[in-house]
């Protein structure tokens, strides 16, 4: 039976404050005492989310990635979550994916939350990053995206073009019902497990944030849930449970066949 194990850390942020923030996240990592395969962070975990990408963006061997690649390699650990980063002259809210060898996959977030003027300061991205590891597939995606389930549908007529889709976040408390409904609902509809890695807090705009990080299985199940309170959870997820959920309700062979350009 094939395993994976994730850590997700539901944290404060401090506003705007790289040094807290990943001395802050450095503790909560090298705290962590189970066995972990990935860690989960949220999103822009070391600023919370700004629309300031002009002071806050480094570039891609800047100081947060560098600290990534530390925190992989002593931790012997995959380190994941998004930050603002600067490539030819624009701005993207990226997920990084960093390996414990210092080897990286990243992804740009497509839906940009124009509610809040991100469309205004950031460049979307334009492809989906289902990152390998041990034989799973995790699809990896940002906040906003949550509410757009085309671009998280499986495509593959098996339903098996992954196994576990991933969203950080910093989704605040007064839309946290729809927050759960939807990452409930992604699972459901994908026969995947969802797992949802959001903050806690207030942030620089005044905005309350209650956490509410979500693990759902791929019946809906709710394997795990933490609302308001800092935490570091580690789970260790069963392929075998997918494969069995996905046996025993083959809903994938009804589903409309559709391609994402």
């Amino acid at each position: 039976m094939s395993t994976l194990s994730f850590s997700i850390i539901q944290t404060n942020l401090f506003w705007e404050d790289k040094g807290a923030n990943l001395a802050n996240l450095a503790q909560k990592i090298m705290g962590i005492e189970q066995y972990t395969e990935i860690i989960v962070l949220p999103e822009m975990f070391n600023t919370g989310f700004s629309m300031r990408p002009e002071i806050l963006a480094e570039d891609m061997d800047g100081p947060t990635i560098h600290w990534m690649k530390r925190m992989a390699a002593d931790k012997k650990a995959i380190i994941t979550g998004s930050l603002i980063i600067k490539e030819e002259e624009k701005f993207y809210n990226r997920l990084i994916w960093i390996l414990p060898n210092g080897e990286l996959g990243y992804y740009d977030k497509r839906h940009l939350f124009a509610f809040a003027g991100e469309d205004q300061h950031y460049t979307p991205g334009n492809k989906r990053l289902i990152a390998s590891v041990k034989g799973w597939k995790i699809n990896l995606q940002i906040c906003y995206d949550l509410r757009f389930p085309v671009w998280a549908r499986q495509t593959q007529g098996a339903a098996s073009e992954y196994d576990v889709l991933l969203y950080v976040a910093n989704w605040p408390e007064k839309r946290n019902h729809a927050w759960k409904t939807l990452l409930t609902a992604r699972a459901i509809e994908n026969q995947c497990v969802t797992i949802g890695v959001n903050r806690v807090g207030i942030d620089g705009n005044n905005i309350a944030h209650s956490g509410d990080s979500l693990i759902v299985g791929p019946l809906g199940e709710v394997l795990y849930h933490c609302a308001y309170e800092e935490e570091v959870f580690t789970i260790t997820l069963q392929k075998e449970e997918i494969i069995q959920a996905r046996t025993k309700f083959p809903f994938w062979k009804d589903a409309d066949f559709f391609h994402i350009q």
